[in-house]
């Protein structure tokens, strides 16, 4: 058995490395489209409207790079992806990145061969349950009956929580969000659990969302960002540049309506770098000169990104918290560009 599955391991790393050494920038230039993973459907993270036309926090990411590889925020297909076949999306080249609220760990790194590029919404893991439960602390869960995404690292921390704090669990399985809302609010599991922001994500789509509670325990770490296969260090840049981008446009108060003055030229060498009206950095990994001011006019900067899709006034209603940037009590921070 153990034979068996480092064959398989080893077959699965030399396919993502066989993928990745054809250059993932020339197969997107040459297709003229951006194959993206992203959720099935998570209302102001990743979701389509009546007529599929997506939008979203992580969707705006995608769009991102479209805009500065191709040229255009609009030339992306979308795929949608579970959490058991989104990395498997990834490592067989069917999707060039994946954007879809994915946590960043040791062994979706090194055992899948996978590059998590950055992290674009630091998160952690909770429970919802209705109001008249009764219940006000995830400690008062023993014996319940607990919704949770397969193939997510929501299982493991649910298995580890209930574990260490002696207490007992039924879980009831999920593939996607739109099974597990229908399975919760039919009644089916006392509690739904999985990262806060998805709690507050999908209580936002129930009809009565003031029925339910998000109980106030957070139960692990989970920083969420977008995915490239190892192997190709080229898209890896491209893509965590841009992500870099849009926070560090945020920082510098570079905005979707002064982008445009502010290319012309400031006082400030770091602004004038990024947006390319001085060093062309683009020519290092691939791209013009003008990629990075392509990626915020796509959406945005991180705040207006985060604002628009999820932010306090949406009725997903996320307050920036540890996602606000480092020199106002968050932890979103680029890297210089220089």
């Amino acid at each position: 058995m153990k034979t068996t599955v480092m064959l398989a391991a080893v077959a699965a790393a030399g396919l993502a490395a066989s993928v990745a050494s054809a250059g993932t920038l020339d197969d997107v230039k040459a297709r003229g489209v951006l194959n993206c993973g992203v959720n099935t459907g998570l209302v102001g993270f990743g979701a389509p409207d009546a007529n599929g036309h997506w939008s979203g926090f992580d969707v705006a990411i995608c769009r991102a790079v479209a805009a500065a590889v191709l040229n255009d925020p609009n030339k992306v297909k979308f795929v949608p992806t579970t959490g058991e076949t989104r990395f498997t999306a990834l490592s067989s080249g069917e999707i060039d990145m994946l954007a879809r609220n994915s946590t960043w760990t040791f062994k979706r790194e090194n055992d899948l061969k996978l590059t998590f590029v950055g992290v674009n919404y630091y998160d952690g893991q909770g429970f919802m349950v209705r109001k008249d439960l009764g219940v006000n602390s995830a400690k008062e869960l023993d014996g319940a009956t607990i919704c949770v995404q397969t193939g997510t690292t929501t299982e493991l921390n649910l298995a580890d929580y209930f574990k260490s704090n002696n207490m007992k669990y039924t879980p009831i399985s999920i593939k996607t969000d739109a099974e597990g809302k229908q399975q919760f609010l039919a009644g089916a599991c006392d509690a739904y659990t999985t990262d806060a922001s998805g709690l507050a994500a999908l209580r936002a789509t129930f009809e009565k969302p003031a029925d339910y509670v998000i109980l106030p325990e957070i139960i692990s770490k989970e920083p969420l960002g977008p995915v490239v296969r190892q192997g190709d260090d080229q898209w890896a840049s491209i893509v965590r540049w841009t992500l870099f981008a849009l926070i560090e446009a945020e920082e510098k108060g570079v905005t979707s309506k002064n982008l445009d003055e502010m290319a012309k030229g400031t006082n400030d060498p770091e602004i004038n770098r990024l947006l390319g009206s001085s060093d062309n950095l683009g020519s290092m990994i691939g791209l013009d000169k003008e990629w990075a001011k392509r990626a915020i006019a796509a959406g945005g900067n991180y705040g207006e990104i985060f604002e628009a899709n999820i932010g306090a006034s949406t009725p997903i209603g996320l307050a920036r918290g540890l996602n606000a940037q480092w020199n106002k009590g968050g932890l979103m921070y680029a890297i210089p560009f220089h």
